[in-house]
């Protein structure tokens, strides 16, 4: 067992100049880093301490970050959700980099892993990535250009982003408030989830218990009065939503690299199905851990989480000797 040493506030920068603020929890080094990603309007005093402590406690760095916009991080319009922007903000990843796969992907530059592997404590050729939710999503899409990690682990990653039946009215929406933009009035905003667990683009479960349970953790967060929440995100993170394709980025870039899919068997938020489906067509050295009778929100807190942990420390470690093929 490693003596814990408590967090400390850390700030730096992306490429483009915004401040992220980070949570650092530290080892005795030089050690392994992963660095955590929240899910969806998260901000890093949400529900993911018991883990960063327990993966610290293991002999591990972990840096746990506000994403642009969020929280204590900087970053304008607030809170607009934009997962290839977090991507790129891991990973130093763009949007020509998935539609050009001649592009050499290790030359990019990449702000949260650069800033990690200048610490002290850490062992720059050991860092791993690991998000839960939406941010397992962006966690696979920079693992998938950032070579320089060596490891990812997703814990009920999100794949379906616009529900079908709700496209028509929600793009419509999006163009109307692009267009009064243009006119100079501020970004609508609202909560990502309403009071009945509902938004306008049919997101994570939106309108049935996983979208109800979206909202409670939200309004919690709210309650609890934590550092710079905002119960809101910008109506236009929809559309970046809209053009987020991390199963097939995953399917076509994630290779070589060892991946861990955790999938709560319970999940309303994010289907089991879909995150099954993902996992298969993987072509990287891969496992799956199978949740039985957690859901989405209590995967990292209910009574199975220390399975789960030990699942997810015995990755890693794998990972990092090498040993999955």
């Amino acid at each position: 067992m490693v003596l814990r040493k408590p967090h400390a506030t850390v700030n730096f920068k992306t490429l483009d100049g915004v401040t992220l603020e980070a949570w650092l929890w530290e080892v005795d080094g030089p050690a392994p880093a992963i660095v955590m990603t929240h899910g969806l309007n998260c901000v890093k005093e949400m529900s993911l301490t018991e883990t960063a402590e327990g993966f610290q406690a293991a002999g591990y760095n972990v840096l746990l970050y506000d994403s642009r916009s969020i929280g204590g991080s900087g970053g304008s319009p607030r809170n607009q959700i934009d997962p290839w922007q977090n991507a790129q903000d891991v990973s130093g990843m763009s949007r020509s980099d998935f539609l050009d796969l001649e592009i050499q992907l290790t030359t990019k530059s990449s702000d949260v892993v650069s800033f990690v592997s200048t610490l002290p404590s850490v062992d720059s050729k050991r860092i791993v990535l690991w998000g839960v939710s939406l941010g397992a999503s962006i966690s696979g899409c920079a693992a998938a250009i950032d070579r320089r990690v060596v490891a990812v682990l997703m814990v009920c990653p999100i794949f379906t982003f616009i529900r079908p039946d709700k496209r028509k009215t929600a793009f419509a929406q999006l163009m109307k408030d692009r267009q009064s933009q243009l006119r100079g009035n501020e970004p609508f905003t609202l909560p990502p989830f309403n009071s009945k667990g509902e938004n306008p683009a049919g997101y994570a479960g939106s309108g049935g218990p996983g979208g109800k349970e979206s909202h409670m953790l939200m309004k919690l967060a709210a309650e609890r009065g934590h550092h710079n929440f905002r119960d809101r995100i910008t109506l236009q993170s929809f559309h970046k939503l809209a053009l987020f394709r991390p199963q097939d980025l995953l399917e076509e870039m994630l290779e070589d690299m060892p991946a861990m899919m955790i999938v709560p068997e319970l999940d309303t938020v994010s289907l089991p199905a879909d995150q099954m489906a993902a996992f298969e067509k993987l072509k990287t050295p891969k496992r799956l851990y199978l949740a039985e009778g957690a859901g989405h929100m209590d995967i990292l807190s209910g009574t199975g989480f220390k399975d789960v942990l030990e699942a997810m420390l015995q990755f890693f470690g794998s990972a990092l000797e090498g040993l999955l093929e």
